[in-house]
């Protein structure tokens, strides 16, 4: 008797029509549906739970193969994103845009902090008072005499602006404790870390909307920090040297595109604050059971299935969980020992809230369904 021949996989090309564009993708026929929501979920953002595909005016199913679907070489589908399963501010990740230029306007009198004061003034003010004021002034570098201020300026404010380029200069500010350059140009080239690393006393870092898809390995150097703020960016992941930072009590990384978190994380036992909102985790290492100090923790808008077992007994001062269009119900929270003792603080920090509204359930809503 002859062998039957191996089959072998035939792969189509197919294209799905989302938010005024074609994505073309290239997968086997005998993958199911699922995998295919999973493929489309780098290129639209939008959770698999929450993809919606139609072709010829039916609902695919996610158990079906694509070929049992009817989908061959050269179909075209729809795909509907359900409100609010999608990763960061929009079903589409557009890249970070800086808050719109001030016009000038000869009638109005308004004018920006580069133009209004002197140079020569405006470094002496600097030195002065610490702060080097440059938001929304239309810069498309940091000025050379900020550099001049040395030792003196405690806090670098660049915020809303068009620069590219965070230079090794920023070494020369030796006392800078705050650096805030949101809402800019920057991408994981263009700033020197050696230069960030030098600065000693830095406690705030704050880099939201930007281009940013990685953190070096230098971020561990910054052990000063207590506040890390890398939100709107594109990022992948953070590097393991996160635990290094054993002084960060503020972490926000929402609206990026992780998919894991360094178990290494496990190392910053001062954490107060984490926010892991929009980005496409499943799960949270078990290490992050470990943040006695932890109070708010928000995981919305993420593929998450499950939490740290150890979370709710080990994490005594957790009392905000945001676990908003996530896939964990309630009935899994109710397993984890310590949920109790959890709840409890959790309705006695909203109490005076829940005094002055009419109505409202008692019941854990902060995202968590309760069928």
């Amino acid at each position: 008797m002859e062998e039957a021949a191996p089959s072998s996989t035939t792969s189509i090309a197919i294209n799905v029509k989302f938010g005024g564009k074609t994505i073309p993708i290239s997968i086997s026929s005998e993958s199911i549906i699922k995998d295919l929501k999973s493929l489309l979920l780098s290129s639209t953002n939008v959770l698999p739970r929450g993809q919606k595909l139609i072709f010829k005016g039916k609902v695919l199913e996610d158990h079906n193969t694509l070929g049992a679907s009817g989908l061959t070489n050269g179909s075209k589908l729809m795909l509907v994103a359900s409100q609010g399963l999608h990763q960061g501010e929009g079903p589409v990740l557009k890249k970070a845009q800086v808050v719109p230029k001030l016009r000038r306007d000869s009638h109005s009198g308004l004018s920006n902090d580069a133009n209004k004061v002197p140079v020569k003034n405006r470094v002496e003010r600097w030195k002065v008072t610490g702060v080097v004021a440059l938001s929304v002034c239309n810069l498309e570098a940091i000025p050379d005499e900020v550099w001049a201020c040395g030792s003196s300026a405690r806090v670098l404010d660049c915020n809303n602006n068009s620069i590219q380029t965070l230079p090794s200069a920023i070494a020369h500010l030796t006392g800078l404790e705050k650096l805030f350059i949101n809402a800019n140009c920057l991408s994981d080239e263009s700033i020197s870390w050696e230069g960030l690393t030098a600065l000693k006393h830095l406690t705030v870092l704050s880099l939201n909307h930007n281009n940013l898809t990685s953190l070096p390995s230098a971020l561990g150097s910054l052990t000063a920090l207590r506040e890390l703020h890398v939100s709107n960016n594109k990022l992948v992941g953070l590097p393991n040297e996160i635990g290094k930072l054993t002084h960060l009590e503020v972490l926000r990384v929402n609206n990026n595109r992780m998919s894991t978190v360094s178990e290494f994380i496990g190392n910053c036992h001062s954490l107060v604050e984490v926010d892991f909102s929009s980005n496409f985790l499943s799960e949270l290492p078990e290490t992050f059971s470990g943040f006695n100090n932890l109070k708010a923790l928000y995981l919305s808008n993420n593929a998450m299935k499950s939490l740290p077992y150890k979370l709710f007994k080990t994490c005594l001062q957790l009392s905000t969980l945001d676990l908003h269009n996530t896939e964990i119900t309630i009935d899994i929270l109710r397993q984890f020992e310590g949920w109790n003792d959890f709840d409890e603080r959790r309705r006695n920090k909203h109490q005076k809230q829940l005094d002055f509204r009419v109505g409202v359930s008692r019941d854990f809503d902060e995202g968590a369904d309760k069928n």
